[in-house]
């Protein structure tokens, strides 16, 4: 019975699954190995501890609201959260943002892109308008942008070399993660709107 409720499983359970499983692999990986150069003035003791407490918003925020009222689990949403962090710890483990100049760019505008697509599947169940999804979508973009700098400052910019050049790179930073947060809540609204519009 159980093998055949697992063939039954959706695809997206799968690819949750695995998205989890390789961040704790990686943030393992990283805590056992911070020896390496890639996690060198990296904070892995921080991420190690925050980046599962992430990970688990969603199936415990689901289990202790929509459990009971037996509502389909919400696979896109919790794939969506939890992948900025898996992709920030990919990068460090592969000492991307030490070895490619773009790299850290990127990820502050991808990684709040995704995270603010998911933060918008949540407003859309609360069947708000299109412009006050948007507009909850960016400003949840923009807070969660500062307070990840506060939390950069704080874990370990302060204390290296970086301190020198944080402002200007704490600036860039800020405006990739506000400019990819204001592109996937313009898209996800423009999306849902051109499914739900009648034909």
């Amino acid at each position: 019975m159980t093998s055949v409720a697992l063939r039954r499983a959706p695809a997206t359970l799968w690819l949750d699954l695995a998205v989890k499983a390789s961040l704790v692999g990686l943030l393992v990986f990283a805590v056992a190995r911070q020896d390496l150069p890639q996690f060198h003035g990296k904070a892995v003791t921080a991420r190690a501890i925050f980046y599962p407490v992430a990970a688990l918003v969603v199936p415990v925020g689901w289990w202790l609201v929509h459990r009971r009222r037996r509502a389909e689990y919400p696979f896109a949403l919790d794939i969506l959260i939890a992948l900025p962090f898996l992709i920030d710890t990919a990068g460090n483990a592969a000492n991307l943002y030490d070895t490619i100049d773009w790299w850290d760019d990127a990820n502050h505008f991808v990684n709040w892109a995704i995270l603010v697509a998911g933060f918008t599947q949540l407003l859309l169940r609360l069947r708000l308008g299109p412009v006050n999804i948007a507009a909850l979508a960016i400003g949840f973009g923009a807070v969660t942008a500062v307070l990840w700098e506060f939390m950069e400052y704080y874990t370990f910019i302060r204390h290296s070399k970086e301190v020198r050049t944080a402002y200007t790179d704490t600036l860039g930073d800020l405006a990739l993660g506000l400019s990819g947060s204001v592109l996937a809540a313009v898209l996800s609204v423009a999306l849902v709107r051109r499914r739900t519009r009648p034909r």
